[in-house]
Order: C-alpha cells, then sequence, then structure tokens
C-alpha cells in the first residue's frame, strides 16, 4: 500500500464519540479503582492504628511498614507473564480479573484483619498486588488495539491519568469516610466501586474492535486501518531476541526505572521531609497530600492535547513529540527538585507549590515513553510494558532504600540536598539515554513478514506513521 493510499484509507466517523471512547472512558475508571485500592492503606492503616478508637490494632511502625510494602511484593511477579497472557489471551480478560480480585480482596481485609491479624493482611495485599501485576500490561495491550493514532496522545492520557485522579481522590476521600463510618467503609467503598465496575465492564468490554458487538463497521474500518490493523489478525511469536537486543527498547526500560526511581523517592520520602525539615506532617492534610496529583492528573490533558496538536500540524515528529514530552515530564521535575531542597523552614506555600510543579510536570511521561511501547511494536505492547514496568518497580523498592542510606539526619536539610540531587540527576541521565536511543519508529519485529499475511499493509516506518497523522 502506497502512503497515499495510506492517508486515503483512514477516514473518520460522522459521530464525534465513539465505541472506542466508551473503551477508553471504562479503563480510565479501572486505573482510578486500581490505584484507589493501591494507595488506601496508606491512609486507612493510620485509623486502624488510632489508639483512640475501639477496633484499632496495636501494631508497631516496623508491622505497619511490612503492611504498606506487602503490596509490591506481589506488584513485580507478573508483569513480564502478563505482558504475554494479554498478547495471547486479550487485555479484556486480564483487566476485568484485575479489578475483580482486587475489589474482592478490599471487601475481605476489614473482616480479615480481625480475625487473620496483620499476617492476614499482608496476604490480601499481595494477592492484590499480583492481580495488579495485569494492570499496565492489559492497558497497553488494549490501547494499541483500540486507539487510533491520530489519537493515541489524548485518549492514551485520559486513561492513564486515572491512576493520579484515584490516587488523589483516595486520598481526600479516606480520612471522611474513616471520620463518619469508620476506616472499615474505606475499603467496603473501593470494593463496591469495583465490583460495579466489573459488572459494566463485561458487558461493554471487548479486547478489540474486531471482537465488539456494539462497533459500526464504519468506526471499525477508521481504527483497524489507522492502525494498520486491516485483515485478519494471526497470533504472533514473541521475538524475545530481537526485543532484548534492541537499543531503542532497552532506551525504555532505562527512561522507565529513572521515572520511577524520582516519582518513588517523591511519594515515600516527601512527607518525611515535610515534617522534619519544613516542620508540617503532609500526610494530616488529605488536600495537602493529594495536591500533587491532582496536578499531574490535570496536567495530563494539555501536554496530551498538545502532543496531539503538534502532530497533526506535523510540526514534529511523532518521536520527536514523544521525546519533547518526556523532556517536560522528567526535565521539568529535576529542576523543580533541586529548588525544593533549598526552600527555607517554614515556607509550606514555597515548598508544596514546587512539590506540585515537581509532580504535575512529571505528567509529560504520558505522552512520552509510555505511548512509545505503543509506537513501536502495538503487537507486543503489553509484552514491552510488561518488561519495562517489572524493572522498573524494582527500582521503585530500592529508591526509598537508597534514600534511607543517604539520610543520616533527617533533620538536616543538606542530607535531603543529597537525596534530591541524585533523584534530578538520574531524572536528568534516564532522559538523555531516551532521547539519544528512543525512536517511534514501528519497529521490523513488530510483524514478521513471514509470520503475517497483512505485515505489506502494515506500516513500518515512521515516515507511514506519520502520514496518516
Amino acid at each position: 500500500m502506497s502512503e497515499e493510499g495510506v492517508t486515503q484509507d483512514v477516514k473518520k466517523p460522522r459521530s464525534t464519540l465513539g465505541v472506542r471512547h466508551a473503551q477508553c472512558v471504562m479503563l480510565f475508571f479501572a486505573l482510578v479503582l486500581a490505584f484507589a485500592m493501591r494507595v488506601n492503606m496508606s491512609m486507612a492503616i493510620v485509623a486502624m492504628t488510632d489508639k483512640t478508637k475501639e477496633d484499632s490494632f496495636g501494631w508497631s511502625m516496623q508491622t505497619q511498614s511490612v503492611i504498606l510494602s506487602s503490596f509490591f511484593w506481589g506488584y513485580v511477579v507478573l508483569q513480564i507473564p502478563a505482558g504475554e497472557l494479554a498478547a495471547r489471551y486479550g487485555g479484556m480478560l486480564l483487566i476485568t480479573a484485575c479489578i475483580a480480585i482486587n475489589s474482592a480482596v478490599s471487601l475481605l481485609i476489614p473482616i480479615g484483619s480481625h480475625y487473620g491479624g496483620w499476617q492476614l493482611v499482608c496476604a490480601c495485599r499481595v494477592v492484590q498486588g499480583l492481580s495488579q501485576g495485569f494492570l499496565y500490561p492489559s492497558m497497553h495491550n488494549l490501547i494499541g488495539k483500540w486507539v487510533p493514532l491520530e489519537e493515541k496522545s489524548r485518549l492514551g492520557t485520559l486513561i492513564y491519568a486515572g491512576g493520579q485522579f484515584g490516587t488523589a481522590l483516595q486520598l481526600m476521600a479516606s480520612g471522611f469516610l474513616a471520620e463518619y463510618w469508620g476506616w472499615p467503609a474505606i475499603f467496603y467503598v473501593n470494593g463496591t466501586l469495583g465490583a460495579v465496575w466489573t459488572v459494566i465492564y463485561v458487558f461493554l468490554g471487548a479486547d478489540s474492535p474486531q471482537a465488539s458487538r456494539m462497533i459500526s463497521a464504519e468506526e471499525r474500518l477508521y481504527i483497524q486501518t489507522s492502525l494498520g490493523h486491516v485483515g485478519v489478525q494471526k497470533k504472533l511469536k514473541t521475538p524475545w531476541k530481537k526485543i532484548w537486543t534492541s537499543l531503542s527498547f532497552i532506551s525504555l526500560i532505562v527512561v522507565h526505572c529513572g521515572q520511577n526511581w524520582g516519582f518513588w523517592t517523591l511519594m515515600t520520602e516527601i512527607p518525611s521531609y515535610m515534617s522534619q525539615v519544613l516542620g508540617v506532617d503532609i500526610k494530616a492534610n488529605g488536600l495537602m497530600s493529594a495536591l500533587p496529583y491532582l496536578a499531574m492528573y490535570l496536567c495530563s490533558f494539555p501536554l496530551g492535547f498538545m502532543s496531539d496538536y503538534i502532530l497533526k500540524k506535523k510540526w514534529l515528529s511523532i518521536t520527536a513529540c514523544r521525546k519533547l514530552s518526556n523532556s517536560i515530564g522528567l526535565f521539568g521535575p529535576a529542576v523543580a527538585l533541586v529548588g525544593l531542597s533549598y526552600v527555607p523552614a517554614g515556607n509550606i506555600t514555597l515548598a508544596v507549590a514546587l512539590l506540585t510543579v515537581v509532580v504535575g510536570l512529571n505528567a509529560g511521561h504520558y505522552t512520552g515513553f509510555l505511548i512509545v511501547h505503543i509506537d513501536m511494536a502495538p503487537n507486543f505492547a503489553g509484552t514491552l510494558m510488561g518488561i519495562t514496568n517489572c524493572l522498573a518497580n524494582g527500582i521503585s523498592i530500592i529508591a526509598p532504600l537508597a534514600a534511607g542510606a543517604i539520610l543520616k539526619d533527617e533533620t538536616d536539610p543538606n542530607e535531603w540536598r543529597k537525596v534530591f540531587y541524585v533523584s534530578s540527576a538520574i531524572y536528568i541521565a534516564a532522559n538523555v539515554f531516551f532521547i539519544i536511543f528512543g525512536t517511534s519508529e514501528r519497529q521490523e519485529w513488530n510483524e514478521p513478514l513471514e509470520d503475517s499475511k497483512v505485515a505489506p499493509n502494515d506500516m513500518t516506518s515512521e515516515k507511514k506513521t506519520e502520514k496518516v497523522v
């Protein structure tokens, strides 16, 4: 197929909203619920161990730390297998299982904590972490099949912003739920909402436009043509050797690890910094805790629309556009993080403002390296995401430990400066590596010629991809 032919075949459906938008909204809420259930324990455990309450537990700080970390013990395990399972069985089954299991376990935690103690609570969190290992690989698989190239930035951003919205919403709501209905209400509300989502998605969801019973022929053809999926799609064997020897893919591993180092250093250490150095307990104020994540959620939309607009106007190539977004997402926080380390004690307003800037600008990675997994190889997007997310979440565990090793005195601003400098340097180094070696060009191993009849029609170069946009 010629480049001109590709351009002419991609005709937008007459209706503004379609089934693809309904799928994206459902995936958005899946991430809202998944992240709400991921972070709910950090707020609930404060009420669960409040000695002034009758139903509280006398768990030590060490026990509480074990409970809070137990989610990630399970989370890193299934990342790579989940990518393969999504490629083989489709993302719908896995994402449904993820939310359904998390919801069921969330409903079980209040009862389990009384009968099984902290050990059973840890077991529940490990199970939730295991099932959430399906989350990102499934999302990437579904986005790679449902979202047309020219809508990928804004619709991809809409979906992934759900994580930060869910985090902010949970941080704000947990205090009120615990205060008026008791801490079990936090888990009961999460579990009930997750169960409702599961029922709705079973009826509305689909692995791809080809599998949907509701989509129009016009919209299906639009999506398939845009993505180069016209024709019978065969199950392709994962080209493991080519993936692991691809420098472009290795750059995704590096930048994802760098992103997680900075993000989880902030998530785990900022409350201590605010308390020990600036004299405020950020966890005592739900709104203050949620503000940076609300900023990240809100910033993601203009960045998503900006990316799609730049591509529509053909001001930059797809690769350059992704690198611009990623640079905003990593270079911006790197600079703001250094500024945060010099905030004078007592200046809470400036500290919170800079923290909000750090986390808000980080939204650029949604339209940066996260989307590049799909750009490079939509047929293996779930597998690629499983690999990078597995390794990056190993970094999520290491980063707080490294910060603890650096901090000899938690009240010394100079010690904290070292932590922020390290995170800033890793942000910069990881993004520079991605700028040099990363690409959005469709990889030749995405659809090997010998394995697929539709490969000749596929857009195997970035130049053809840009024609569609």
